[in-house]
């Protein structure tokens, strides 16, 4: 049932949505991506936010990088197996999760801990913040090479370097769920994603469920 489903029955809705995705600039991506972030900051400078608008702040710029995260991740999949082509904002929502990332530790090195000593004792310490850290410090060579030279210039090695992002989602999501404090259903719901996307990724869900691969004609397949 679920192969026939993913066989071709909604072509030409998935055809006007590639054809409207076409006509969107990648910039205007970034614009909208990036403004929960001023919006944030001014909840937490009015009193939006809380008695602990700092700790808010963090937290909501950090489920924002996860979240733009997965969205990176469902490119693929949403192409491979619906044939809805979002390949030209991948590398949009990429750099988006990166710049949440950023501001979500700067909140933290900044506002929240801002001694030094007190910074590198929680990231030897605390398994959730070392787990982070090493998270962000995958993400660096990412967002570095995320542009078309570097695409040039390494070739076949970039495509490999580029896979960290599944590494890179699952020390995102773990984090999220060990710094969130009781048992809470929306952190188990990333980590399961997660995993879901990397399954689909080795090919493994496809195997599990029947899915037909779709591979829409004039494009290559992308990682």
């Amino acid at each position: 049932m679920m192969a026939w489903i993913w066989s071709g029955t909604s072509d030409p809705m998935i055809a006007r949505l590639n054809t409207l995705l076409r006509h969107i600039p990648v910039w205007a991506v970034y614009i909208v991506g990036a403004l929960p972030a001023p919006v944030w900051f001014y909840l937490g400078v009015t009193g939006g936010l809380g008695v602990e608008p700092i700790k808010a702040l963090e937290h909501e710029l950090g489920r924002l990088a996860l979240q733009f995260l997965v969205l990176g991740l469902l490119v693929t999949p949403l192409r491979r197996y619906a044939g809805l082509n979002l390949l030209r904002f991948r590398r949009s929502l990429g750099l988006l999760a990166f710049y949440y990332v950023c501001l979500h530790l700067l909140v933290w090195l900044v506002l929240d801990v801002q001694v030094p000593q007190q910074i590198w004792a929680d990231i030897l310490k605390r398994p959730y913040i070392s787990i982070g850290m090493a998270g962000f410090v995958l993400m660096i060579p990412l967002a570095v090479t995320s542009n078309n030279r570097s695409v040039r210039r390494l070739g076949a090695m970039w495509r490999r370097l580029h896979r960290l992002v599944y590494v890179i989602a699952v020390l995102g999501a773990l984090h999220f769920a060990m710094l969130v404090k009781g048992l809470q259903f929306e952190p188990f719901v990333y980590v399961l994603f997660v995993l879901l996307l990397l399954m689909m990724r080795l090919r493994i869900f496809g195997f599990f469920f029947g899915l037909g691969v779709r591979r829409p004609g004039g494009v290559g397949e992308s990682g």
